[in-house]
This record gives structure tokens, sequence and C-alpha cells, in this order.
């Protein structure tokens, strides 16, 4: 079947010519005619990159009316992006359409502005939930009279706590119409909202329910916690021509491992919440150009997040729902390409992988971190490739090829490749000279984890749950460590936990912490093996005779304090004392001035 066969307007027509579209991909096979032919509500479930747009923007664009000048149709997405891509892709469908138009509404752009196209009657909006929610109150849009509402990457929303904004928006829109709800996953709250504003819908289902896209590979590498940075750049090294996202789980450490690979020499950028519009803006034209290869970045920032062609999704970390696995994975393997998914763990996040595979139905391999050879190895490939490949003007070069003949006639064929891969080597060789084997024995490791596991329980069994423990981690003020980054680096790592934290003591090279003993043991494993302003952090118990001194040093302080006190105390006997003799001296005074007077 191709897109000519559906029967659109020839207007339409047209502009799909223009895009190149021949032959749908199966979700806009069986949604455009859904959509086209029949008066119906529609639930489409379908991974991210699947085609969803066209899946249900020609259609809708096919059955406007763009003589009247209403808002006929309203499409909601979570992300500026989105807002932005979906907007730009309607309007292509619409190109050959003069009387249409296409607004999209967003934050992050001048409100006066996106309120002054408004009043040029745009037939279709695109429209993230919050700004749109913002023009309902200001009594700034009318979407009374829709006829088509559009809920893409449902999910999403929902994850961003849309929650309210969507059940605002959608009690505002008309009950006789058609809504079109598309989502990669169908989690309850998404189920929930079909059930409640989704009447009798028609439901397309494009391969297993939550399940990750068939043209994505999965692998995982089991490393140590504190060789996970260094897996990252042999894994980036390994594959050379890596156009991807690397997903981090928290604003901190998506800069920290930005900084670090740009540090490094990689072509790496950052993206997160803590950016400003602008900021983000230039990032992501500079990766969708091309010019970043890799881009470290956190779910929420990455949401919505549209680029084609990547060739790597990287799991830094693991998301705390593994749901956000198949969105993060799904930005890979678009549109008949594949793509490889990678997740670095450790072993102590090994289980995560079984239901993983339960989400995804699909096996993750696990592939030991590729050797220092390897590494060079394929490096070295890659560059005879390009050089194989590289188009050259030999009437240019002709010129000087005489002189560099001569220039290099002492060497024979065998010497100058070798002076070749030297000129552009060596650095690579000479970092990987004696690198070490990053992958993980788990036998070896496992009986570790029993020898900590057991040491755990001795110390839990040691200290009182009420008391505190102290611990040490190797950062103080030469690395420009505060107490409160201390705190949020436990608040950050350990979010699930409810720890106490006392007294923090910073030293010129270590911090010195107090937790609840019954925490102390998370906080260990937490904390220690992360990455902070560069340095790798070793987290431990504080000696017995640091905690003591601290002990003595709060028993002196308080005895002091006591001294103090008992001082007062005889001050203010003295005090009293002397009050009382003045008193009776008055008194007697007065008696004499009595008497005189008399």
């Amino acid at each position: 079947m191709e897109f000519k066969d559906f029967g659109f307007k020839e207007e339409v027509n047209k502009a799909i010519e223009d895009l190149g579209f021949v032959n749908p991909m199966p979700v806009q096979e069986e949604a455009i005619p859904t959509i086209l032919y029949n008066d119906v509500n529609l639930i489409a479930l379908a991974q991210t990159g699947t085609g969803k747009t066209a899946a249900f923007g020609l259609p809708v664009i096919n059955k406007i009316d763009f003589e009247i000048k209403d808002i006929q149709a309203l499409i909601l997405c979570p992300t500026r992006e989105l807002c932005i891509q979906i907007a730009n892709d309607l309007k292509k469908y619409s190109k050959y359409l003069p009387k249409a138009k296409v607004l999209p509404v967003y934050g992050g752009a001048s409100i006066e502005l996106q309120i002054k196209e408004l009043k040029k009657k745009p037939q279709v909006v695109v429209a993230t939930p919050g700004r749109l929610n913002d023009f309902l109150q200001r009594g700034k849009i009318d979407i009374s009279n829709i006829n088509y509402l559009v809920l893409d990457e449902a999910d999403e929303m929902l994850n961003m706590g849309f929650k309210e904004d969507l059940d605002t928006i959608i009690s505002s829109t008309p009950v006789e119409k058609n809504t079109y709800l598309f989502s990669a996953t169908m989690p309850k709250e998404v189920e929930q909202i079909a059930e409640q504003y989704i009447s009798n819908p028609v439901r397309i289902q494009i391969g297993e329910r939550n399940q990750g896209s068939n043209n994505v590979q999965h692998f995982y590498y089991l490393v140590h916690q504190k060789d996970r940075y260094l897996a990252l750049k042999r894994i980036a090294d390994y594959y050379p021509n890596i156009y991807g996202i690397i997903f981090c789980r928290t604003k901190v450490e998506t800069q920290e491992v930005a900084d670090l690979l740009i540090k490094d020499g990689y072509n790496a950028d950052s993206l997160h919440g803590d950016l400003s519009q602008a900021q983000r803006d230039h990032v992501m034209s500079r990766f969708r150009l091309r010019n970043i290869q890799m881009l470290v970045a956190t779910d929420v920032a990455a949401r919505g997040l549209d680029v084609n062609n990547l060739t790597h999704v990287i799991n830094y970390e693991l998301p705390d729902e593994l749901e956000q696995y198949v969105h993060r994975s799904g930005r890979t393997g678009r549109a008949d390409k594949q793509g490889i998914s990678i997740a670095i763990i450790n072993l102590k996040e090994k289980h995560k992988i079984k239901k993983l595979e339960k989400t995804l139905k699909k096996e993750i391999l696990k592939v030991p971190v590729p050797t220092a050879q390897e590494v060079c190895k394929k490096q070295l490939f890659n560059m005879i490739n390009r050089v194989e490949n590289v188009e050259t003007d030999y009437e240019e070069i002709d010129k000087f090829l005489p002189d560099i003949s001569k220039k290099l006639s002492w060497m024979d064929r065998e010497e100058l490749i070798k002076h070749f891969v030297s000129l552009e080597f060596t650095s690579l060789l000479s970092y990987y000279k004696d690198a070490p084997d990053l992958n993980v024995d788990e036998s070896v490791e496992k009986e570790k984890i029993k020898r900590e596991n057991k040491q755990k329980q001795k110390r839990e069994r040691h200290f009182d749950k009420s008391l505190f423990t102290t611990l040490t981690i190797n950062v103080g003020y030469k690395d420009r460590i505060v107490p409160q980054r201390i705190i949020g680096m436990i608040n950050e790592y350990t979010p699930s936990k409810r720890i106490e934290i006392g007294k923090i003591d910073i030293t010129h090279e270590v911090s010195y912490i107090e937790v609840s003993s019954s925490g102390a043991g998370d906080v260990m494993d937490a904390l220690d093996g992360r990455m902070i302003r560069g340095k790798l952090l070793e987290v431990g118990f504080a000696d017995n005779d640091f905690v003591k001194g601290r002990t003595v040093q709060k028993k002196d302080k308080n005895k002091g304090l006591r001294n103090d006190k008992e001082k007062q105390k005889g001050r203010d006997k003295k005090r009293k004392d002397f009050s009382g003799e003045a008193k009776q001296r008055s008194e007697r005074k007065k008696g004499k001035n009595k008497t005189k007077r008399y």
C-alpha cells in the first residue's frame, strides 16, 4: 500500500509527494483510514518514532474545513520541542492549502506574541498543557467548538504532572468531538484518562503492550560503580561514529558527566532543567546539526525530544521507573533503521535487567566492556575506512605529488603506513597502553557482597537504631564542598530512604558526616564510587579515635558550659547579696532621716 491509495485531497497528496512519503508505516496504515473515513474515537499504542504525527496529522488536515476561521483541531503534547515539531509537520502537510493556519502554543515564548497570533484565527492549535491552561484562565482562547482533539505522548504528559491541566482542558472542549489518544506505553493513569474522556474507542496496537522497538538491540555492561565513567568512555571510543543520548538520573550528575566528557576531548554537551530556554535551544540546535555527538540528558529534559538517526541510547544510570527505559530506548531505531540501547550497571542493579526483559519481551544481552586492544583496532579501521572513502580533488593534489613523493621516497610502503598510523594514533595508543580490564568477575563480586552484607548486619546489631554513625568522604574544602552539597547528594541518591543527618565536619581534604545508623549502609552504597567535580567518591566509617575525640570535645565543651553556668550563678549570688546589703543600708538611712525630721 502507498500513501496515494488513502484518498487524500489533491493538495495533501502533493505535499506528501514533496516530503518523499511513499509507503506508510504500520501505525499509519491502521490509523489513517480509521480517522479519515470514520467519525470515531481512537486509542493508538505505538512506540515513539513510528510515524504517529503523520498518522493523525494527515487525516486531520484533510478533514478540516479551512474556509471556517475557528479552532477546529487541538493537539496536546508534553514539551515545547515536540509542540514545535508537530506544528512544523502540520504546516508541511497543509503547504498547498493557502487558508490553513497552524499555531504552536507553548511555554518559554512570548505570551503576548502568541495571543496576537491567536487573534488571526488559526484552525489548528498545537499546545503544551501548561501554556494552554494559562490561556484558558485568561480567557484568551476558545476551544468549546473544536471537532478534533489529539492527545500525543499521553503517558509522557501524565509523567510530567499534567493530569490536572488535562482535566481542565478536556472539560473545556465539547462533548461531541473525535478524540485520538496516542501513547508509547499504557500505564494505569493513561487508561483512566481513556475511560473518563473517550467513549467506545477503536483501539490500535502496534507490537506488544509497552514493548520496545523491534529495530533496537539491547545490551548491558557490568562494571564496578567507580568504573562507570571509564566504561562510558570505552564505549564512546569503541563506537567512533556514535550519535546518541546518554541518560542520567539527576541534573547534577548530567552536568558533571558532560563536563568530564568535554574535558576529555569528546564532542558532548548537557541538557537538563537548570538550563535557560535560550541555552536549551542552542544545545538542541547544535545536536540536530550533529555538531554534538553525545548529548547527556535527564529524562525530564529529553521528554518529547525528537531527533532522527540516533545510533545509540546509553543508560548511564537505569531509570527509577523501568517503563521509562522503553521511552529512552525508543529514541533510536526509528524509521526502520537499526539502533543500540546500552545500560551500564553494577552487580547490585543486575536484578533490574530481568524485570526490563519482561517489560520489553526481549533479551538484554550481557556484553563485555571492550578491551584496550579492541578499542584501538576499531578506531584504527574506522580511520582507514575514512581514508578509503574520502573525496579528493585529484587535479589540485597532483600539483604537489612530485614534491611529496620526493620527500617520502626514502620510506617503503610498510614504513609509510607505520608513520601515518603513529601520527594519528600516538595519543590513543598511549592512553590505552596500560588500560585496566573494566569487566566484573561476578563470582568474586557476589562473595564480596555477601561479606559486605554480613558486616552490615553486624554493624546494624552493634549500633542502636536511634544513634548516629560517623562516615568519612574523601572530599573537603579544597574540592569546594559545603554542608549543603553533602546533604543534597544524600537526598539525590537515596530518594526512597528517610535518613537523618547530624553534624557535618569538613576539613581541607576529608568530610565527616553523622547519619542515622540504620541508614549508614544505604548512604555508603549510594555515594561510594559516584563522581563529583571530576573526583570519585570514597565513603567509609570514621575510626573510633575520631568519634571518641568528638565525644570528648563535646563533653569538654559541655563541661565548659557547666563551669560558665556555675560562675554565673556565683556572680548572681554576689549581686543578690550586695543588693540585699544595699537595701538594708538604704532603709537604715531612711530611718535616720525620719528621726531627724521629727
